[in-house]
């Protein structure tokens, strides 16, 4: 297996519809796996919506006037995306590297994680819940953890689309729509960087980003124009 030396690395300053978005994931994961295409690492942010996992159920949809809801085809169930949050959707072979699902799902958990280190923000992954977690439990009181990052992929021929989520300073408030994530358990919630006392641009954010996506993948982020056809009107 030959893990490629660089990846190609976008970043769209304006937030992205996510329609066009998901047209040229797809699109970009053919190329890869019918046309040899370079891997991308595409770094967003979207307009206020939801999307739903392929394991979305609909009471879970809490309030379903309040944004646009989009069938996302990936795992998972519902998940808020939105400005304030760092969306990477990341369009990898796969099969190139090793078609081990599990042991991709857990490099994109680690990234997160060792990206979130680069804010002394202590987190990790929990079994039976899908994302990456804080604990938030006060000495002596009862269990609280929150969600700080979203994870949810689809793989067509071994190569990879969607990707992760990670709160910087969105409008919590919006996750009130749905559950996130089908958890409704109350001692569960979904927390920033900012909600954390974590004061981080959107650039700081990437750069913790890039880095550890460069020591968990092996593989350099080189950037490159970010798609134009995508920008907002």
């Amino acid at each position: 297996m030959t893990i490629p030396a660089d990846i190609d690395w976008a970043v769209s300053d304006a937030p992205v519809p996510y329609a066009a978005a998901l047209a040229l994931m797809e699109a970009r994961a053919r190329a890869i796996r019918e046309d040899g295409a370079r891997e991308l690492v595409w770094f967003l942010e979207h307009p206020p919506l939801y999307t739903a996992g392929t394991s979305a159920r609909p009471e879970d949809l809490k309030d379903p006037a309040r944004f646009p809801v989009f069938d996302a085809g990936r795992g998972g169930q519902y998940t808020y995306h939105g400005p304030g949050q760092r969306v990477a959707y990341v369009m990898l072979d796969v099969g190139a590297r090793g078609r081990d699902v599990r042991k991709f799902v857990q490099q994109l958990e680690a990234w997160i994680i060792r990206a979130l280190a680069a804010f002394n923000i202590d987190s990790g992954v929990r079994e039976g819940r899908v994302g990456v977690w804080v604990d938030r439990t006060e000495p002596g009181g009862p269990l609280r953890e929150d969600k700080i990052a979203a994870i949810g992929v689809r793989l067509k021929r071994w190569v990879s689309f969607h990707g992760i989520s990670l709160n910087i300073d969105p409008d919590l408030s919006h996750f009130t729509g749905i559950t996130p994530c089908g958890i409704e358990d109350p001692r569960y919630g979904v927390t920033s960087l900012a909600d954390l006392g974590r004061v981080a641009t959107m650039a700081d954010a990437d750069i913790a980003l890039r880095d550890a996506f460069e020591d968990v993948f092996g593989s350099r982020l080189v950037r490159v124009e970010a798609p134009a056809e995508t920008s907002s009107a």
